[in-house]
């Protein structure tokens, strides 16, 4: 019993602090207070322990003796932390706290979910150096385009509030649309970026990595097909100026597309099939 009230306090300590950070951010937003200074200093003060338990549970979920375990909850949450660690360090030098709102309590869902439904445990044994290094690539990708893609939430609500001429206290306190733009498609870029090494190493390392010759699964084609799209939108905005719903817009199906890649296999062979 007293072993079972443990745990469950290593879970509750970082979702409470997750959920801490986020009533914090949307507080200020609320009231028309940017979420800057002591604001941004609670966002670090709470942040960094949130982190470090959230890595704790992480290492014990992930890290077992058959190897890396790469179940669909473990790998959402640790996605989770990593798109929450990437914010945190960017806020630093860019106006991008107001993402709180919708990031941290997406990290403590991740949370609560891994502890309630673990799923079935994947084992990924031999963990190489190319598996590990490829994982990190493809997680740094997925946790950019990921907070792009809220980014970018953000600024098609900003449009449609001043579009309907419904600013208020809320819109008053956020970055100018041009610059939460500018900075959505600098995400988008080095997202892609890190993307295309992930599909690069991943189609023509196959046997370094995976230990065995490529299949062409549903894995590798939706990621593709997620490429694709995002190549199309970058290319739309160098060319043409592309911005506004029409950048969101694609923006979201790419990343939707990356979802399905990953989290829909995961979900479709642990849960729709474990029986």
């Amino acid at each position: 019993m007293e072993n079972q009230l443990k745990v469950a306090l290593l879970y509750i300590a970082p979702i409470a602090l997750y959920l801490a950070l986020g009533a914090i951010v949307w507080r200020r937003l609320a009231a028309g207070r940017p979420p800057m200074g002591s604001a941004k200093g609670k966002l670090l003060v709470l942040g960094i322990p949130a982190l470090c338990l959230h890595a704790w549970l992480l290492y014990g979920d992930l890290y077992q003796h058959h190897g890396l375990s790469l179940g669909l909850t473990s790998v959402t949450s640790l996605v989770a932390w990593a798109v929450t660690f990437i914010f945190l360090v960017t806020m630093l030098r860019k106006p991008i706290e107001n993402l709180a709102i919708f990031i941290m309590p997406t990290a403590a869902a991740s949370i609560l979910l891994e502890w309630w439904w673990p799923g079935r445990s994947v084992p990924t044994p031999q963990t190489s150096g190319w598996l590990f290094a490829h994982l990190v690539i493809s997680i740094l990708a997925y946790s950019l385009l990921s907070i792009a893609v809220v980014q970018g939430l953000m600024l098609a609500i900003q449009e449609r509030r001043l579009h309907q001429k419904q600013a208020g206290k809320f819109l008053h306190v956020l970055p100018p649309m041009q610059t939460m733009e500018t900075l959505m498609f600098q995400m988008i870029a080095v997202g892609f970026a890190l993307l295309t090494l992930t599909l690069v190493s991943g189609i023509f390392f196959s046997e370094q990595i995976f230990h065995r010759p490529l299949v062409m699964t549903h894995h590798i084609v939706l990621s593709l097909f997620a490429w694709v799209v995002f190549a199309i939108l970058l290319l739309g905005r160098w060319r043409f100026g592309w911005r506004g719903r029409n950048a969101v817009r694609w923006t979201l199906g790419g990343f939707f597309l990356l979802l399905l890649a990953y989290l829909g296999t995961r979900f479709v062979l642990e849960i729709a099939f474990a029986h």
